[in-house]
């Protein structure tokens, strides 16, 4: 059998780490980890194949599970597509669905980092939100929740620095919607987030409808040549390589891309195979 363990390929059916030179030119173990697409916070269907070597990814490979043809379209993006179709649809709906599904996406990222009772507050106001709440009734708990965000700088620490994404590079990348308006980190992404959700409180009970240039999801434009998750989707190889495997599950989710997304294509276009 010879002495190169490394050779072996496979142990008790578990594939062996191999050999590769790592960022400082050491002959470091290169081992292949697969994340997804089953774990608790993490975007429905994602799978990430992950090579690292010590703690450090060194290549991303992203797929995910298909998605059932006829499948419905994303729930998130419903009220502006049903405006796209010509109902009316009404600025106050449409608002009332961007801070839900901003306060989702912040629930699992605040879940990632550890901060499980903000999470569980994100989300309780997420049900509360869908289910009809009158601002008046959740406007001063939800302020309270998002100036607590801001205001600690523990959180900021935390998550500064991971998931660079300037502006200009993720334009040329086709993002849009808040990780570009973000320019810059995971820190960044949720502060977009958060100032979304503030906004949208102040226009809840809005009548007028959408008109049909407000085609703006919350992950990005819905009329634009790819879908704003798949455009997430490919950036995310750039994001991740270089990082620690530690930090890899919160860049993730600071930018939660919906799987559902990539089942159609843009308003104006017919559905991906």
């Amino acid at each position: 059998m010879g002495h190169d363990m490394h050779a072996m390929g496979e142990v008790a059916g578990l594939p062996m780490a191999e050999r590769a030179d790592d960022r400082d030119e050491l002959r470091l173990d290169q081992l292949h980890v697969p994340i997804g697409p089953g774990l608790t916070d993490w975007p429905t269907g994602l799978i990430l194949r992950l090579t690292l070597q010590g703690d450090v990814v060194q290549d991303v490979e992203v797929d995910h599970l298909p998605v059932p043809p006829g499948h419905r379209p994303s729930f998130w993006n419903e009220p502006w597509l049903r405006a796209a179709q010509g109902e009316e649809v009404t600025r106050g709906s449409a608002a009332r669905r961007r801070c839900a599904a901003h306060l989702d996406s912040a629930g699992r990222l605040f879940a990632v980092i550890g901060l499980d009772d903000v999470a569980g507050r994100c989300r309780r106001l997420r049900d509360e939100l869908l289910s009809g709440a009158p601002r008046e009734g959740i406007g001063g708990e939800l302020r309270k929740v998002l100036r607590r965000v801001e205001q600690s700088a523990t959180l900021r620490w935390s998550i500064s620095g991971l998931g660079q994404l300037p502006s200009s590079r993720a334009g040329e990348a086709g993002v849009t919607g808040p990780a570009l308006a973000a320019d810059g980190d995971a820190y960044d992404r949720l502060r977009i987030w958060t100032q979304e959700i503030e906004r949208g409180l102040e226009v809840l009970d809005e009548e007028r409808p959408l008109t049909p240039d407000e085609l703006t999801g919350p992950r990005g434009r819905l009329d634009g040549p790819l879908p704003p998750s798949q455009a997430l989707l490919d950036i995310l190889p750039e994001l991740l390589t270089g990082a620690e495997f530690a930090c890899a599950r919160i860049i993730v989710a600071s930018l939660d891309p919906d799987i559902e997304e990539l089942a159609f294509t843009p308003v104006s276009g017919a559905a991906h195979a």
